[in-house]
């Protein structure tokens, strides 16, 4: 299984959706809350290739995107196959 990390905020409906869909299919993640640790959030930005937005995924050394993006891939059948690497 891939390591999967999202960046997110408390107040985020999107990031709270992402989540339960990752929650939904047993994979655990490392979550960084950038309003608590407003610190982390340049190195979002940078690893997300400037996009400012929460949540922000990886799944591996792939960046998923937003949580649109993981839900697109969990329709199209692909998420799992992501996961497994």
């Amino acid at each position: 299984m891939q390591p999967v990390e999202i960046y997110t905020s408390p107040l985020c409906g999107y990031c709270h959706a992402a989540k339960k869909l990752l929650s939904q299919k047993g994979v655990s993640f490392a979550e960084t809350d950038v309003w608590r640790a407003p610190q982390k959030k340049p190195e979002m930005i940078e690893r997300a290739g400037g996009r400012t937005s929460v949540p922000q995924i990886f799944i591996g050394a792939t960046h998923v995107g937003g949580c649109d993006e993981l839900y697109a891939l969990e329709r199209a059948g692909k998420l799992d196959a992501l996961l497994a690497g």
